[in-house]
């Protein structure tokens, strides 16, 4: 080549670089629930460090429905360059695999784990106005009347509607679970009264118990929350039932490793950044980031540990 078309070329590359960078579009962020909870916050929060970090444009995209399921199976369906991203907690790629036989995607071959992200308890809420100030005196008034033994939670097949279930249990009183499309919408019907208890995240009713809004009678750590010191744990209730739950970020799998590799290290570099830190630890999680292959291992454990007491629960989808 002489040294006219070198330079020529050379001056191409750039807009070459360009082009391919707009023909790929943007990173795009799904989060498999309704918008307006801590989830959706915190998407958002690893959009935009991922996409600084990457020097790419990021988008959030909240695809609800099914439990996490339709976002979960937008992302299963994407391109395989790992430029669509997944940002789930533990029930779409954990838990559904375990309770749908029919599920439309296999978390463990249609997905490629990226990072965790943050990790995070459960929590029982009531309504202010409702006669119970500890989990035994909830308990001795549904009692009462187990027609008030309502409880909503952010999706079937989910781990609070699973710890909703364990509890009934535990209690001895039947509870009936009303699923949502994500933690904001059951928040609101419980605010408006709607209904008498939701179990969620920790991360979704901690600024408004603080608020007054609700009142949180129980979390699922084996230790208090750091979020809520003053709330006992299920244990320290009378009720013997621990676990927690954390949020990930998977693509498609197949996607290039080295794009995979990209992007975990910027979450990892995220979560490690005071002022990431600072706006995770307002939602009320516990900034974490991992590697690819210890997100997996995370992964396949705790579906091997969930397995027992969700076949226990009795669950059948219908």
């Amino acid at each position: 080549m002489d040294r006219r078309h070198f330079i020529a070329g050379a001056a191409l590359a750039p807009l070459a670089a360009r082009v391919a960078h707009a023909q790929s579009g943007p990173l795009r962020f799904v989060f498999p629930f309704a918008a307006g909870g801590a989830g959706d916050a915190l998407t958002r929060i690893v959009a935009d460090e991922v996409g600084r970090a990457l020097n790419e444009t990021a988008i959030v995209e909240a695809r609800p429905g099914a439990g996490g399921q339709i976002g979960t199976q937008a992302v299963t369906n994407a391109p395989a360059d790992g430029r669509t991203l997944l940002l789930t907690p533990i029930a779409p790629v954990v838990i559904h695999p375990i309770v749908f036989p029919q599920l439309p995607y296999d978390p463990f071959k249609d997905l490629a784990p990226v990072s965790l992200v943050t990790t995070f308890d459960f929590a029982l809420a009531i309504h202010p106005d409702t006669p119970a100030k500890t989990l035994a005196e909830l308990v001795a008034w549904l009692k009462q009347d187990p027609r008030r033994g309502t409880y909503g939670s952010p999706g079937v097949g989910n781990l609070p509607h699973f710890f909703g279930a364990l509890l009934a249990e535990k209690i001895g009183v039947p509870l009936q679970h009303a699923p949502y499309r994500g933690s904001a919408p059951a928040l609101t019907d419980l605010v408006a009264g709607q209904v008498p208890m939701v179990i969620t995240t920790t991360s979704d009713v901690t600024e408004l118990a603080k608020g007054g809004r609700i009142r949180i009678l129980a979390v699922s750590g084996r230790e208090r929350s750091p979020f809520l010191p003053d709330v006992p744990t299920f244990t320290e209730a009378g009720v013997p039932i621990t676990g927690g739950a954390w949020y990930g970020l998977f693509t498609r799998a197949g996607s290039p490793p080295e794009m995979v590799a990209r992007v975990s290290r910027a979450v990892m570099a995220a979560m490690r950044d005071p002022g990431v830190k600072e706006k995770v630890l307002r939602l009320s999680m516990v900034p974490t980031g991992s590697t690819p292959e210890e997100l997996g291992r995370i992964q396949k454990e705790d579906n091997e540990a969930w397995a027992p007491a969700v076949k226990a629960s009795g669950f059948k989808p219908s």
